[in-house]
């Protein structure tokens, strides 16, 4: 079989974008784990809390204000896949120096499983690479949060 230019042009045209609404000031700036539960919380479906387990990320920038909350999957009643490409194309295409994962437990049981330690570890590793900043990983509840580098897990 004969290549030709033609061939090898055909190839798919990829384009990055990120648009922030949100006036720089008026970002929320995230200090502590419960800063990040906040923020967590106003941009949850509480509907959905007790219902399914969904992983989400904040993306922050150098100064630790968001620049936005990427919901990552939606799951079942016993777990949802968090891939790390995708996390990481979400940080990398916002730009973020810094981000916290979070995921919430439908059961209420704010205790970390073995897969979320072991998820922690890998992004942490795939973030220092990036030089993105892992800076928590927040289990969330309907009454409250567990946050991974509060307890000294991260």
């Amino acid at each position: 079989m004969e290549k030709t230019t033609k061939t090898f042009a055909r190839v798919a045209e990829i384009k990055l974008t990120y648009r922030n609404r949100v006036k720089p000031g008026e970002r929320p700036q995230v200090t502590s784990s419960a800063d990040s539960y906040l923020v967590l919380k106003a941009g949850w479906d509480l509907g959905r809390i007790e219902f399914v387990e969904q992983f989400k990320v904040l993306l922050l920038n150098r100064a630790n204000r968001v620049l936005g909350m990427y919901e990552v999957s939606t799951g079942g009643v016993a777990g949802t896949v968090a891939d790390p490409k995708l996390i990481f194309v979400a940080a990398l295409k916002a730009c973020a120096s810094g981000i916290i994962l979070c995921h919430n437990h439908p059961s209420g049981n704010l205790k970390p499983s073995a897969a979320d330690l072991l998820l922690t570890k890998k992004m942490k590793q795939g973030g220092e690479l990036l030089d993105i900043a892992v800076l928590d990983h927040i289990i969330l509840t309907s009454e409250s949060y567990y946050s991974l580098a509060d307890e000294g897990l991260l």
